[in-house]
């Protein structure tokens, strides 16, 4: 029986006994519920921001390139891209070198939305590593980039059907 003193909250588990995919389970639901509500204010949807931060730093992606930094589809990736476009957020060209690849790109009222969202982002991640000093999040980041290469790395790849 454990002691009064060192009991957990109610509905909380000590982070010593959780397993650490379901510590970054629980992060990231929070941070996504966060994320979602917050870029709403702004006209765009989660999966909207992500495709215009990747476009900021890397012009001129194919809807499939994009649909692999932002976890979709190829086909829903071009529904995003598309909607992005009709609200003037993102722009289309063909790829002279492919006739069937359009190359995306963020136009300047994408940038306009983008950098309020970040802002917003900003705000989430202070209040999310509100209790880490300067090196543990440091530590943070670079721990959980090795964890995702360290899972892209080893994952099986399956024969296609």
């Amino acid at each position: 029986m454990k002691s009064a003193a060192r009991a957990a909250p109610v509905g909380v588990e000590p982070a010593t006994e959780a397993r650490v995919g379901y510590l970054v389970y629980r992060v990231e639901r929070r941070l996504r519920a966060r994320l979602d509500e917050t870029v709403r204010t702004h006209g765009v949807t989660t999966t909207e921001y992500v495709t215009l931060s990747v476009l900021r730093h890397r012009d001129g992606m194919s809807c499939a390139q994009l649909a692999r930094w932002a976890f979709v589809s190829p086909q829903a990736m071009n529904l995003v891209v598309s909607a992005l476009e009709k609200r003037g957020l993102a722009r289309r060209r063909p790829d002279p070198g492919h006739g069937r690849v359009l190359r995306t790109s963020v136009t300047a009222k994408g940038l306009t939305v983008l950098e309020r969202c970040d802002r917003s982002m900003d705000a989430i991640e202070a209040d999310m590593l509100r209790a880490l000093d300067a090196d543990s999040v440091e530590l943070l980041r670079g721990m959980l980039a090795s964890c995702a290469h360290s899972l892209e790395a080893t994952r099986p790849r399956l024969p296609p059907p």
